[in-house]
């Protein structure tokens, strides 16, 4: 008898867990983002904006009224992904522009076209991001991982400052991970080139994110641009594409991710709530601020890769 109440319990183990899913990721997504702040005449832009959190982030500041620019290095794809904004929230400002991060001709390209289209930029969200990607190095040669995650959108944030800073108050959102705590920032080994683990390349690139986070607010302090980094949470998206292990991994607990739009929540709540100017340069989980790895935490790594950034990169060191 209680053999075969353990194999009917078996049997309806996966259409329970099925039936169960919405409150498991409700219990397990707790962060929402409450502002009602609205967005008419702002000009945002958000990279990665054709799938995942970053097609939810931008639909959401659609809805709210916002000029939304999509950042898209897949410009087609990206066009299916406005026109559908543009049905569901009545937004017809809702734009595609090509947009590269592993190619700094590319991010440059954008930048020139969108300065000559704008005269403001209240939000930027640099949400686009690669993961456990096989060894291979951008158009500029730098390992795909650190050149697109952190790198692209360190030269993407350089060209749109001065015109954040004359839109200001405005905003910048970096979307990190709690994949950071495992990151190191190997300076002699930043390319990847003497030793290398997909896994762990993506864990530098989000402790990263975090260090160019906080020494960009420190550097903006009194400016009226403020910064904050994001983790999203575990999400349903494409960012494991270049996994077969991390897709499976995925599948088999996909009754405990996030949906993208659960996986927007916090980006949009650093990019909307009022009054969070006084935590700029904090990381953000959840809706909330929430800790750091002692790397994360760590001054003189924060600075010294801003130099090393804007070295590789062909900027001035100011």
């Amino acid at each position: 008898m209680v053999e075969l109440l353990l194999l009917l319990l078996l049997l309806l183990l996966p259409f329970l867990l099925y039936m169960a899913a919405p409150q498991i990721r409700k219990m397990l997504s707790s962060g929402v983002c409450t502002s009602t702040v609205q967005l008419p005449g702002k000009v945002v832009v958000v990279t990665g904006a054709n799938t995942g959190i970053g097609k939810e982030t931008a639909k959401e500041l659609a809805q709210r009224g916002a000029r939304v620019y999509l950042a898209c290095r897949d410009v087609e794809k990206g066009e299916l992904v406005a026109k559908d904004i543009q049905t569901t929230t009545g937004n017809q400002q809702v734009l595609v522009r090509k947009l590269d991060l592993s190619d700094t001709k590319s991010i440059r390209a954008f930048a020139k076209g969108f300065l000559a289209e704008e005269k403001h930029l209240h939000i930027l969200i640099n949400n686009a991001g690669v993961m456990m990607c096989p060894y291979s190095k951008t158009a500029d040669g730098f390992e795909m991982h650190i050149g697109v995650n952190h790198l692209g959108h360190f030269l993407l944030t350089h060209l749109l400052l001065e015109k954040l800073k004359e839109s200001a108050p405005s905003r910048i959102v970096n979307v990190s991970s709690l994949a950071h705590h495992l990151g190191r920032i190997h300076f002699h080994n930043l390319q990847g080139e003497k030793f290398y683990n997909a896994g762990l390349a993506y864990c530098h690139s989000k402790l990263a994110n975090i260090l160019f986070t906080q020494e960009l607010a420190r550097r903006l302090k009194g400016s009226g641009v403020t910064t904050y980094s994001v983790h999203p949470g575990t999400v349903q998206s494409e960012l494991v594409r270049h996994s077969s292990f991390m897709r499976w991994m995925w599948w088999l607990f996909s009754f405990f991710i996030k949906t993208p739009q659960q996986g927007a929540q916090t980006s949009l709540h650093c990019a909307l709530t009022e009054g969070l100017e006084i935590l700029s340069g904090n990381h953000f989980s959840d809706c909330h601020v929430t800790w750091v790895s002692a790397q994360a935490r760590n001054e003189t790594i924060a600075r010294r890769l801003w130099d090393v950034s804007c070295d590789l990169l062909g900027l001035p060191m100011d």
